[in-house]
């Protein structure tokens, strides 16, 4: 009688979503009869574009920016105290996001139906972790072997995987203004790689070929695995898809830790300021990886991607304060376009139209806890 009451549930809600799609706001047009109706039908999709979704999402995308940036500085001043041992740095990020959100799954499941979970569908999951551990190692050895002009400029190459995926996954119908954002925010990316280069921030490439080569494998599952995400938390409740990210990762991550890092391990130094810096490193990680599956909600994995390209500015902003960075003119340009891109990636299509909203648990879980039914409203 359970299982058959929850397919009833899950029938009832599909069509609801199903009814829910065909009344999802359209921008409305541009009028190009007169110069007076042109002024006032742009002001009108203008109004139109700035909707609590919009701005939540702009927002969220301009914290994980700076929780990237965090990383980059607490990694910056880890190395500088002996401590290089990244894939052990990113073990702390799998084990605490394990540690919070798989006991919150057990209790919305009960054993029995997160032990279902784990056989069913933990495959997916497996293969989501694995690709996000090594993405994050592999972009990781890159920085080790090419310059900082092939990593920023390659990095970018996530953003037409979650594109590829995105679409393969959800048949989104990309608008050509969704193009020209993504093409303003690469603009953007440009000068702020020319800004790097101006001011000689940049080092010299120990094995060019090779990191290129890292780069390039790391953009490519980080894409895979942003669009993965997307299309697992808009249809499973988000505890459930970040909670089994965790318990992988942490097994995933441990074993390869172990495996090529225990002797840096005895040779670290262990203190409290690298202790604090770890603390500071995956708590920033934490709240990425928390806020991330929110705005691939609220907008789209892509748009996170694209978010992530004005992380340098705050890079900046930093090292104003901790390295005595000189700030030069075009970073805040860069900035400025690289917002630009993002506003204008959603000129036409809403966030709405990017993909099916519709998070539920497993027709497969008989026990649930209380507050399942608002995962739908986040």
């Amino acid at each position: 009688m359970a299982s058959l009451s929850n397919s009833e549930d899950i029938k009832k809600d599909n069509q609801s979503v199903e009814s829910g799609l065909a009344t999802v706001s359209k921008r409305p047009p541009i009028v190009y009869t007169s110069p007076r109706a042109f002024f006032t039908s742009l002001g009108a999709r203008w109004s139109s574009l700035w909707t609590r979704r919009f701005a939540l999402s702009l927002l969220s995308g301009q914290i994980v920016s700076l929780c990237i940036t965090c990383t980059n500085v607490t990694t910056t001043e880890l190395v500088n105290r002996n401590w290089a041992l990244p894939t052990t740095q990113t073990f702390f990020l799998y084990f605490s996001l394990f540690a919070i959100y798989t006991p919150y799954t057990i209790y919305q499941y009960g054993f029995k139906g997160w032990g279902k979970l784990i056989l069913r569908d933990g495959w997916k999951y497996f293969i989501l972790a694995a690709c996000d551990v090594e993405g994050n190692f592999l972009v990781v050895k890159a920085y080790e072997y090419t310059d900082l002009l092939s990593c920023m400029l390659l990095d970018a190459w996530a953003i037409p995987v979650c594109l590829l995926f995105s679409w393969i996954y959800m048949r989104p119908k990309y608008h050509w203004t969704q193009i020209l954002g993504v093409l303003i925010c690469v603009g953007g990316l440009g000068m702020l790689v020319g800004s790097d280069q101006i001011t000689d921030k940049d080092w010299t490439a120990l094995d060019r070929g090779k990191g290129d080569a890292f780069m390039i494998a790391g953009a490519t599952l980080y894409g895979f695995t942003n669009a993965t995400e997307e299309f697992l938390v808009r249809k499973r409740p988000l505890y459930e898809v970040v909670g089994q990210l965790g318990m992988y990762g942490v097994l995933i991550n441990g074993i390869q830790a172990a495996g090529l890092e225990h002797t840096g391990m005895k040779n670290a130094s262990w203190n409290g300021a690298t202790i604090g810096l770890l603390v500071a490193y995956t708590a920033a990680m934490f709240i990425l990886y928390t806020v991330a599956p929110l705005l691939y909600r609220m907008a789209s994995s892509a748009y996170y991607n694209l978010s992530l390209l004005s992380s340098d500015f705050y890079g900046l902003l930093f090292g104003l304060f901790l390295y005595h960075y000189r700030p030069f003119w075009l970073y805040f340009v860069s900035f400025a376009v690289v917002i630009a891109g993002l506003i204008t990636y959603f000129w036409c299509s809403t966030p709405e139209e990017q993909g099916v909203l519709n998070p539920i648990a497993p027709g497969y879980v008989d026990k649930r806890g209380r507050g399942l039914e608002d995962e739908a409203a986040v």
